[in-house]
């Protein structure tokens, strides 16, 4: 990876910035200590119960709290301080953590109690995550931020390959609880790190007051409804994590159970999966510049389908951990595909609420596709839940037909701030609302077609940046006389319309303008009945 360019920058670049270079070493540190523990939390539940659903409902306790919250988690970092909501965070997950260790270390651990505080812990990671990725912006320049994205790939994936073999060794020479106690000394590293970092300024600069969280929750549901490149990222992503969770979740079982392995097996296919991340990770660059980004997504899923049958037919460990090995190099070859797509199809603000909504997806496929396949496997088998997946795997590729990424190459979400904020500020208040706009249009007889075309494309635009109702009405008496109305909730929230449009929408906004004047804008806002 030395020396690879991205848009002629060293991929290592970010590491000039010490605050960056600070947060993801300690963040490597933590992820070592979220895969290590996982490893013994896992083992764990093996040792406590020797049903297969208990044991595959531990990925969903990680991945439930993400779909729970995951929303909410996106919307807190798009609206408030994310280095205090990080604090936050971290210091919650240490605390829960703590009582892991000591709870399993005093023996009163049983499994559901080990259920709970894994999807305790799971909320923490929940509500960290996109505030985490969020704050990637704020760390760098604009031009080193795709390095950083690829870093903190990186970061995950070196210790997804590390975590499992050290906490295997941490399990088998020391006990689960000492598992436990590393990975709560890991947050106190990112804790201090983010106690001493300093934000120089907000990115997220606004002349206006930032967004109630409801509301702002609302308004990301809402952009993610009307943004096709949005929709694309959320059906593809759930599409291919519904059917590629049945390895991890099926793994620890199949390997005590099939495979007559301890917790080192076990650790060392995770390690396997890990050190193919890596590697994959290294290659992703090449690989994005050759195959457009539908034909790796199909290609890697096919080849992660084949990974999953090697966990059912291969009964020798040396020969599943090279499969698994080549497993991890296309699950990450489709993950960070996947990740990248949903930070670039979403303009910077409502990019972490972007990033909430597709972990939630992702997460939310990964904790539904798990208790499944468990059911599945209590019910038939492990070897044929596993073919069941990989054939279910190859059928998902059929949503390309319909949901492909090639259609969104050439968007660009910069702000473009194309229209000019309404002057009546003096008689409007910010919380006044609902707000009626309407704008009046004049097209000729000749550009009608044209014009009714436009606006219908302007209506999806309206919806997503706000506007909850819209219509494009004709007069009767008058032909070639139309009226274009919207309602907003609230007057800051249509005043946030004109700060949310992007530069791909400039093209059909001027176009729009052709049809009409300024003068031909008017703002109502709903009046309430007079006081009893």
């Amino acid at each position: 990876m030395s020396g690879t360019q991205q848009g002629g920058l060293s991929a290592w670049g970010p590491f000039h910035f010490a605050v960056f270079r600070a947060l993801w070493i300690a963040a490597l540190a933590s992820n070592i200590g979220t895969w290590m523990q996982n490893v013994g939390a896992v083992w764990l539940m093996t040792s406590l119960t020797p049903s297969p659903l208990l044991v595959a409902l531990m990925q969903t306790a990680t991945s439930l709290p993400i779909f729970l919250v995951g929303l909410l988690g996106g919307a807190l970092a798009d609206v408030v301080d994310r280095r205090k909501l990080l604090l936050g965070t971290q210091g919650a997950m240490l605390l829960v953590t703590a009582l892991l260790t000591v709870l399993t270390f005093f023996q009163l651990m049983n499994s559901w109690l080990l259920l709970i505080l894994t999807f305790l812990l799971g909320l923490g990671i929940a509500l960290n995550n996109p505030a985490w990725q969020a704050i990637i912006p704020e760390l760098v320049p604009q031009q080193e931020v795709s390095s950083a994205v690829g870093l903190n790939s990186l970061s995950i994936n070196l210790a997804r390959a590390v975590g499992p073999a050290l906490g295997g060794v941490v399990v088998a020479l020391l006990g689960v609880a000492a598992v436990f106690l590393l990975n709560m000394l890991s947050f106190v590293g990112v804790i201090l790190v983010l106690i001493f970092w300093r934000p120089a300024t907000d990115k997220r600069q606004s002349a206006l007051p930032a967004e109630h969280v409801l509301g702002a929750i609302r308004t990301g549901l809402r952009y993610e409804v009307y943004e096709p490149a949005q929709q694309i990222v959320l059906v593809r992503s759930a599409a291919f994590i519904l059917f590629a969770s049945a390895l991890w979740a099926l793994l620890p079982v199949v390997v005590k159970q099939d495979l007559g392995q301890g917790v080192l097996g076990y650790s060392a296919l995770l390690a396997a999966l890990g050190i193919g991340a890596v590697v994959g990770a290294l290659f992703l660059p090449r690989l994005r510049h050759r195959f457009s980004l539908d034909t790796l997504l199909s290609i890697m899923s096919l080849l992660f389908a084949l990974a999953t049958i090697s966990l059912a037919v291969i009964k020798s460990m040396s020969i599943l951990s090279i499969t698994l090995f080549l497993g991890g190099i296309t699950w990450i070859a489709c993950v960070s595909s996947l990740n990248v797509a949903a930070q670039t199809t979403a303009p910077a603000w409502v990019r972490a609420r972007a990033i909430g909504t597709y972990t939630l997806v992702f997460q939310g496929g990964m904790a539904v596709g798990s208790t499944l396949w468990g059911v599945v496997a209590s019910i038939l088998s492990n070897p044929l839940t596993l073919f069941i997946a990989a054939v279910g795997l190859c059928l998902s590729l059929l949503v390309t037909l319909r949901w492909r990424f090639t259609a969104n190459e050439q968007l660009d979400f910069t702000p473009a701030a194309i229209q000019s904020q309404p002057d009546v500020v003096p008689r409007a208040q910010y919380e006044d609302g609902p707000v009626l706009v309407l704008i009046e249009y004049h097209p000729d007889e000749s550009q009608q077609d044209d014009f009714v075309r436009s606006l219908y494309k302007l209506k999806r635009i309206r919806l997503r940046d706000g506007a909850y109702r819209w219509g494009l009405f004709r007069d009767v008496r008058e032909p070639g006389r139309y009226l274009e109305s919207f309602v907003v909730n609230s007057w800051i929230e249509h005043l946030r319309q004109h700060e949310r449009m992007v530069a791909s929408d400039r093209a059909l906004f001027e176009h729009t303008l052709l049809f009409r004047s300024a003068e031909q804008v008017s703002h109502f806002i709903a009046q309430p009945p007079p006081p009893k």
